[in-house]
């Protein structure tokens, strides 16, 4: 049965399932701790102070951001050890320097000579060195330098002008590209390479480097030896979504975030069931449509969780969501009556998230009451 409390909830509202939560994060908590490197949680998807002090070590850190407005509010709420792993803009670092005032070892992220320049002048006029990390590009995502860069030594000998060279970091983004643990596990191989052949030109010209930091989801959960390495990070783990599940990073059973929804409307005639989750609710990624399996908007299940075969949320109005069955597939529609509450679980829990201004938590124990967790946006 649903639990009990759903009825009453007003649609179209944000669940987070307590329990299949903690078991993502006790899943990657224990293969970093096999592996034998620290884990800093990316705290961009959970945007919730709630989620973050079930996710990291003592409540208090490690902890990677991707907004200045997070580490200000993961501080408030306790969190000492930030990375901000966005490239730093000079207008930036009036508010990274009072983080710092305030006691939050927060360490920004940088690839080019004229960042070092600027976090070395305000480190100098503050009278107070940032620490930064040197981006490494492991396989041509995004930003960041190749490691044999000769522009690596010569940012690293900048920063060692009035700031701190903390170490190195790099995203294996592209394996979000390809499907399974023996190509994840070859990204996060690469990943290890790239950062630890980065980290061992600084330290052979004589500059320090501690950190070494790599990750992803789909990387985090396949690595097999990560020698050399020093942290590991990830974030959509803690929920999973559709596009971590058809990577086959994950299972469908393994997604605890989804979207509370109400059957709204009926159009036989056109095999459809109108609800009130539209883009609105459940944003307009459609990372899947690219997969083997193209989840619409959306897999659409019953209230207590359980997916409904070949049932996906195949178009989204603003707030009309339109489920119908899934192309290829025959039969007719279930019967859900009007006012049925149904749970759709979502391409990208970071967007859907983002949609949303807290969590409705189905509790681990079942005879307790919702939980309510805010969560933030903004920049």
């Amino acid at each position: 049965m649903p639990h009990p409390g759903l009825a009453a909830l007003p649609t179209p509202c944000l669940l987070l399932d307590e329990a299949k939560m903690t078991r993502n994060i006790t899943r990657l908590a224990q293969h970093a701790d096999d592996l034998g490197v620290a884990l800093r949680p990316h705290l961009k998807t959970a945007k919730s102070t709630e989620v973050a002090r079930r996710l990291l070590t003592g409540g208090t850190g490690p902890a990677t951001v991707s907004t200045l407005k997070e580490a200000e509010v993961f501080f408030e709420a306790g969190i000492r050890d930030i990375t901000y792993a966005v490239g730093i803009s000079p207008a930036k670092l009036s508010r990274v320097l009072a983080l710092r005032e305030k006691g939050c070892d927060l360490t920004v992220l940088l690839d080019s000579l004229p960042q070092a320049e600027a976090v070395v002048a305000a480190s100098r006029a503050a009278g107070a060195a940032i620490p930064a990390l040197i981006e490494i590009d492991s396989d041509g995502h995004r930003g960041g330098l190749q490691a044999d860069d000769p522009a690596l030594v010569e940012i690293g000998a900048c920063l060692a002008q009035g700031a701190e060279l903390r170490g190195v970091l790099t995203h294996a983004g592209e394996s979000y590209g390809v499907s399974g643990h023996v190509a994840h596990a070859a990204f996060a191989e690469q990943e290890r390479a790239a950062a630890v052949a980065a980290a061992e030109s600084l330290r052979a010209a004589g500059l320090p480097c501690p950190v070494v930091s790599i990750g992803s989801t789909p990387t985090a959960h396949s690595a097999r030896d990560l020698t050399g390495v020093t942290e590991l990070r990830a974030g959509v783990y803690v929920f999973f979504d559709l596009f971590m599940a058809g990577i086959a990073v994950c299972e469908v059973e393994d997604i605890a975030l989804s979207v509370l929804t109400t059957v709204i409307g009926h159009q036989p005639a056109q095999g459809r069931i109108l609800v009130d989750a539209g883009w609105m609710a459940m944003s307009r990624d459609r990372g899947t449509a690219a997969q083997a399996v193209d989840q619409g908007y959306g897999l659409v299940c019953d209230a207590e969780g359980r997916v409904i075969p070949d049932l996906i949320l195949s178009a989204a109005n603003q707030e009309h969501g339109i489920i119908t069955r899934r192309p290829g597939t025959e039969g007719a529609l279930p019967d859900l009556p009007l006012g049925t509450q149904l749970r759709i679980l979502p391409n990208h829990a970071c967007a859907t998230g983002a949609q949303h201004e807290a969590y409705h938590v189905i509790p681990a124990d079942p005879g307790a009451p919702l939980a309510l967790w805010s969560r933030f946006g903004g920049w």
